[in-house]
């Protein structure tokens, strides 16, 4: 997993960040890392402590829970397109993953640690409400995701 630096511009193209003051995006830049990841790669495991939030760059992330009723994890959801996030359980009490995240083929992603990633948000209290409330409606989407998901395996 190499990482690099992201840069201000490609932060601005996410949804999440989209309207957020220069000097607050500059900072989530400084703390964010591009990852690269291979087919079949874990980016995280259902029930692991959740301390950061992911946005997929390029290629395919898979979101699966288990069932107790069924030996093999149920794909709930699919991360296929450029600049959407998915984690966000690090910024979500009680920061663990509900979900695991496996590459479905080679992936890069962008990382940013949930902590120095909240902190920011309380220095600018308007800006973070806008992110939160972003991360409020991701978590909706997803959570009817997972019901279709798993109404089709009843």
């Amino acid at each position: 997993m190499e990482a690099l630096m992201i840069s201000m511009e490609i932060l601005s193209q996410f949804n999440l960040f989209n309207g957020l003051p220069e000097s607050l995006l500059k900072k989530i830049a400084e703390l964010s890392k591009e990852v690269s990841m291979k087919n079949g790669d874990f980016v995280f495991r259902e029930g692991e402590k959740a301390d950061k939030l992911h946005f997929l760059l390029q290629g395919s992330v898979a979101l699966r829970v288990k069932l107790t009723s069924r030996p093999d994890s149920v794909t709930v959801s699919f991360v296929s397109t450029p600049f959407q996030s998915f984690g966000w359980s690090g910024v979500v009490a009680p920061h663990h993953y509900t979900s695991s995240a496996e590459c479905d083929e080679d992936s890069d992603l962008l990382i940013i640690p949930a902590e120095p990633f909240m902190k920011l948000l309380e220095k600018y209290p308007e800006a973070g409400f806008q992110v939160m409330k972003r991360i409020a409606e991701i978590i909706a989407d997803r959570l009817r995701n997972s019901r279709q998901a798993l109404l089709k395996t009843i």
